[in-house]
């Protein structure tokens, strides 16, 4: 659904043409897009309501992700919407990516059993902020990778309930002194809940140069 995201986003970036972007409406049901790199996990594309997306069922319970989209260094952005539920004091975790994965890889992840959103470069958390997450209502995440000058990058995240206004700021960022290793988007997520995470609307476009 774009257009639901579109109109519920205000960064210079989201008006920008995407360098990617993959809503499911044309997708094969119970398969992954052919662009994929499925890293583990078994995704598949379902339907609910008129609505496509990529599924990860419940089970079994582990970290999984796909990598898409170009295969950049900075000055990108990527963005998602995300679907997920709780079952009593069981939560998901689920995130977005940038430059492919590993120890050098970015990842902008929603905790919702420690109620915290985190940066992280490879496995270690560079940056976090308070976050009440809704379960039963979609999510969206915004991460960016942009250089600030010689020797330095900013990596930048945020998140809000989809309906609602982007936030203006940034939610967590980090500088960065290492150059970047070119690689691609990803989603991830890890089903602790026992119960299917969903994603929708997956975009890559221009990072947004505004602080």
């Amino acid at each position: 659904m774009v257009l639901i995201a579109s109109l519920t986003c205000g960064s210079a970036a989201q008006e920008e043409k995407p360098l990617y972007e993959n809503d499911f409406e044309q997708s094969e049901l119970d398969k992954v897009p052919g662009d994929f790199l499925v890293l583990d996990g078994q995704f598949a594309v379902k339907t609910e309501g008129g609505n496509k997306f990529l599924e990860l069922p419940g089970a079994p319970l582990d970290t999984f992700g796909v990598l898409f989209g170009p295969t950049e260094k900075e000055g990108v952005a990527v963005s998602a919407r995300i679907f997920g539920t709780h079952k009593g004091r069981r939560y998901p975790t689920f995130a977005i990516g940038l430059n492919g994965q590993g120890s050098t890889a970015f990842r902008l992840q929603v905790s919702p059993a420690r109620k915290t959103l985190e940066l992280y470069r490879g496995d270690e958390v560079t940056a976090s902020a308070t976050y009440e997450w809704q379960p039963g209502v979609w999510t969206e995440l915004r991460l960016q990778v942009r250089k600030v000058k010689d020797g330095e990058w900013r990596v930048e995240g945020k998140v809000w309930t989809s309906g609602g206004k982007e936030p203006p700021a940034w939610a967590v960022s980090f500088d960065e002194k290492k150059q970047p290793v070119a690689g691609k988007a990803s989603i991830w997520g890890s089903p602790y809940a026992t119960t299917p995470i969903r994603f929708d609307d997956l975009r890559v476009t221009p990072a947004s140069e505004k602080p």
